[in-house]
């Protein structure tokens, strides 16, 4: 889908009678700038569907010891190469991975819903009808460095014998879906386990011995609905300091927990710690302290974070790690109101308010994540942050929209979930990125 790869050219040998190889240089010089600097129309996807886009070139595979993430290397000076003897080696720099913008991406998706058979019904949007595609031909450039395209063969490798759980709602399932296409290029996984309502779901890789689960929650902490004869309210008690058991029995047995929260607390929410009640979202009533739903997600994420760090029958390779919050785009009105998202290209940087509410919910989930780093790297705990609010506040064009097959709820547009393929999948690059960075930590260490 994104993300350039740099193609690798083999050296001359200079040994050679170069008298004889003149013409050669000069026919091969032409013809490789012709390749350089000569558009490709073959790779950018096809207007007629996406089941005709043409069998892509994959991209070399990258090992783990060839990963790096950088800013490009200054020019040097005279001055600097001829004292460079009296230079000390510089420390890699950290690349701020998640502040960039989009940029048109000839390569098109890593896979379309014809190599990808497992595609959700309700975010399958081209066999739903949806005809713009150029939405596909975009990748997340960081400003300062390269973000290296998703590799398969190389996700695998470092999780290889691990078991690795999305904690979170839909939009959690929504990641692990894409995850799975991205990942089913390289081996297709096995059917271990799915609920009912594909709530909790475990894939099994063989050949990687490697297990992928979703394990769902609506708030990570206990949330009871309230009913109203026999009928859901849509209001919520939430116990801000106690989560969710049906996903947290889990966590002994997970090496790779990525959690992830948001879309559910916009709702009327009563906050209870213990056995009083701290305020009320959206409720309003008298005698009741109001509070926003960026407090009850502070909460939420720090009961979370806490429980983590407290675990004591966990895993010693446990890595935690933090899915920012990803926004919805509806435009005019609500999903129930009659809101939609029906763009087809990216906003730009300067069309993005980061003074909207969506930025204060990443805010108080990154201030909670990095408290709780500070804490659990004490005890030797591991984290990874995969910040996604900066990059997706500016993919309106990403969502399904009308496109989700209407089964639930007929004329109500889907701007919360994403496209596969899609703006998501570059989630698991930035994902990738902060296991790389993990696993090179440790084997530095």
């Amino acid at each position: 889908m994104f993300f350039q790869y740099k193609h690798q050219h083999g050296k001359r040998d200079r040994f050679l009678n170069m008298g004889k190889l003149v013409p050669l240089m000069f026919i091969a010089t032409i013809f490789g700038l012709f390749l350089l600097y000569s558009p490709n129309p073959f790779t950018i996807i096809s207007k007629q569907g996406l089941d005709s886009v043409p069998e892509k070139q994959q991209p070399p595979k990258q090992g783990l010891d060839s990963f790096q993430i950088q800013p490009p290397a200054p020019m040097q000076g005279p001055a600097d190469h001829h004292h460079h003897h009296n230079l000390k080696p510089q420390k890699k720099k950290d690349c701020d991975l998640f502040k960039g913008h989009w940029v048109q991406e000839p390569r098109g998706p890593f896979y379309t819903n014809s190599s990808c058979t497992t595609i959700p019904e309700s975010k399958n949007c081209f066999k739903n009808g949806r005809k713009d595609m150029d939405f596909l031909n975009w990748r997340w450039k960081p400003d300062e460095c390269h973000l290296p395209r998703f590799d398969a063969r190389s996700f695998l490798q470092i999780v290889q014998g691990k078991k690795m759980a999305f904690i979170g709602d839909s939009v959690a399932r929504n990641h692990m879906e894409s995850l799975r296409c991205l990942l089913s290029q390289e081996e297709i996984p096995n059917d271990v386990y799915k609920d009912s309502e594909d709530r909790f779901r475990t894939l099994y890789f063989p050949r990687h011995d490697f297990t992928l689960m979703v394990l769902w929650s609506k708030f990570l902490i206990v949330g009871e609905e309230r009913m109203i004869n026999g009928t859901g309210s849509s209001f919520f008690d939430l116990q801000i300091d106690k989560v969710e058991d049906e996903w947290a029995k889990y966590l002994p047995d997970i090496d790779y927990a990525i959690i992830s929260a948001g879309h559910w607390f916009f709702r009327v929410l009563y906050l209870h710690e213990g056995e009083n009640q701290v305020g009320c979202v959206y409720c309003h009533e008298p005698n009741v302290t109001d509070l926003n739903i960026d407090f009850a997600l502070r909460m939420a994420v720090r009961a979370t974070l806490k429980h983590i760090n407290g675990c004591k029958n966990c895993s010693t390779r446990l890595m935690t790690l933090l899915r920012t919050f990803a926004p919805a785009h509806f435009e005019n009105g609500f999903w129930n109101t009659g809101g939609y998202c029906n763009r087809t290209t990216p906003f730009k940087e300067t069309e993005v308010d980061l003074e909207k509410f969506e930025w204060q919910l990443r805010n108080v989930q990154v201030e909670e994540f990095e408290r709780a780093r500070e804490a659990g790297e004490k005890q030797g705990k591991r984290f990874g942050l995969v910040d996604v609010t900066r990059a997706m506040l500016m993919r309106p064009d990403g969502h399904p929209g009308e496109h989700w097959g209407n089964t639930w709820k007929g004329g109500y547009n889907d701007c919360v979930h994403w496209c596969m393929p899609g703006p998501v999948d570059t989630w698991s690059e930035l994902f990738l990125a902060a296991l790389r960075k993990e696993a090179e930590a440790g084997l530095s260490s």
